[in-house]
């Protein structure tokens, strides 16, 4: 284990000393006093866990491949871009564009989400990343979405569940809900409806995780309506194109 103080650390020198570590087989490293730094993780594969105290900043686990990372606080925006593996956990709020073209892995956010979470996500044979947010995701939520899971827990039961324009363009994965939504809020390309006892045995898996790592009661969780958001086709604006 390997415990670093980034205060007033470049972020070139702070990845440095990090892609090093991971690169020598360092299986903890522990990260203190980040403030901004970005970059963190990216590019980088193996079985590493980092542990971060404080706020780090864009780009986090951008193209990660295996890793897992714990955020001790809140994020920024793209965390997950177009992250191919690993594990994300995050103990606070996060902003825009989390999780862009995201193709495998898992994220966990304790709070809510900025605008634009899970565009164009996308899964390829057992690649199949999910997100899973406790709070609620702003505006085009799962917009161009082309594979994966997303859910949302809303679990302080706000009224908006998700912003304007979820879903639009969404031609592949599927959304979960916890709670309802109105019709308005969902692109033309979405089918809203109730989630199946087998939508609910994969809910119950990441939900399982999530009540672990954030230290919510499971069952509490589950006992509520979820609801699914699909696309009605692949290919949404397939006549504007010869």
């Amino acid at each position: 284990m390997k415990t670093i103080d980034a205060q007033d650390m470049h972020y070139k020198d702070l990845n440095e000393i990090i892609k090093e570590l991971v690169k020598s087989g360092e299986d903890i490293i522990n990260l203190k006093n980040v403030n901004g730094q970005r970059y963190i993780g990216d590019s980088l594969n193996g079985k590493t866990k980092i542990n971060i105290e404080g706020t780090p900043g864009n780009d986090l686990a951008t193209f990660m491949d295996g890793l897992t990372i714990e955020v001790f606080g809140n994020g920024q925006d793209a965390i997950g871009n177009t992250m191919n593996d690993g594990c994300i956990i995050i103990h606070g709020h996060v902003g825009d564009v989390v999780g862009y073209g995201m193709r495998g892995g898992t994220m966990y956010i304790k709070n809510d989400a900025g605008y634009r979470v899970g565009i164009h996500m996308k899964q390829y044979k057992d690649k199949i990343p999910a997100l899973v947010i406790g709070g609620t995701p702003g505006d085009f939520f799962g917009e161009y979405m082309a594979g994966g899971c997303m859910i949302v827990l809303n679990l302080k039961n706000n009224k908006d569940i998700v912003g304007e324009y979820c879903g639009t363009g969404m031609h592949g994965g599927v959304i979960f809900l916890r709670g309802d939504v109105e019709d308005y809020k969902l692109g033309k390309e979405v089918i809203k409806e109730d989630a199946t006892d087998d939508d609910l045995k994969v809910i119950s898996k990441y939900v399982k995780n999530f009540s672990s790592y954030f230290d919510y009661d499971f069952d509490k969780i589950m006992n509520h309506k979820f609801i699914k958001l699909h696309p009605a086709g692949n290919r949404p604006y397939g006549k504007l194109y010869a």
